[in-house]
């Protein structure tokens, strides 16, 4: 990129949520995620435990393992899913910490696709679009239908490069 060219919203606003999720302790992943009404920044918030409480560098992971039914190709089978318990997630940390007001009309940057229960929170807090990079493969169909139903834009920025110095080792 030139001196005289600017990125695009998009880039600098995932770049923004990219350098947020270089807070995270998670051994398993970092997540940022940014609130942008219009052009202007609103919130950041990353994945980690709850402020005062050991993380998971610290303590290790509460790992909790389910299964869940899914269809795929018309064949039902059972898929594992793992998730740390122990984490609150950059999404759920993000509409913890910033006002509904600011909410209303609003964008979320996230590095990764949102999870199921991320997505349902994000449906309920007056966002009108998700922007993310990494897909989250485990819960991305129903995510992607729930989104839609409610009307809220969700899309994928697949051709994004992050700032090299915001990544880590990916563990799914």
């Amino acid at each position: 990129m030139s001196a005289d060219q600017r990125k695009d919203w998009d880039t600098y606003f995932m770049d923004i949520a990219f350098m947020v999720s270089t807070r995270s302790q998670c051994p398993r992943r970092h997540v940022g995620a940014v609130l942008v009404q219009g052009k202007k920044l609103l919130g950041t918030a990353y994945n980690g435990a709850p402020m005062g409480v050991p993380d998971c560098s610290e303590a290790g992971c509460m790992i909790a393992e389910d299964y869940e039914l899914v269809v795929q190709d018309g064949q039902e089978r059972m898929v594992k899913k793992q998730r740390c318990i122990r984490t609150i997630h950059a999404e759920q940390n993000l509409l913890l910490f910033t006002d509904r007001i600011d909410r209303e009309g609003s964008t979320v940057y996230v590095t990764d696709e949102p999870c199921w229960t991320c997505a349902n929170m994000l449906a309920n807090s007056g966002i009108v679009e998700v922007v993310f990079h990494r897909s989250y493969p485990k819960d991305s169909g129903k995510v992607s239908r729930m989104m839609e139903q409610k009307g809220i834009l969700f899309r994928q920025l697949e051709s994004y490069e992050p700032p090299r110095e915001t990544l880590m080792t990916v563990a799914e």
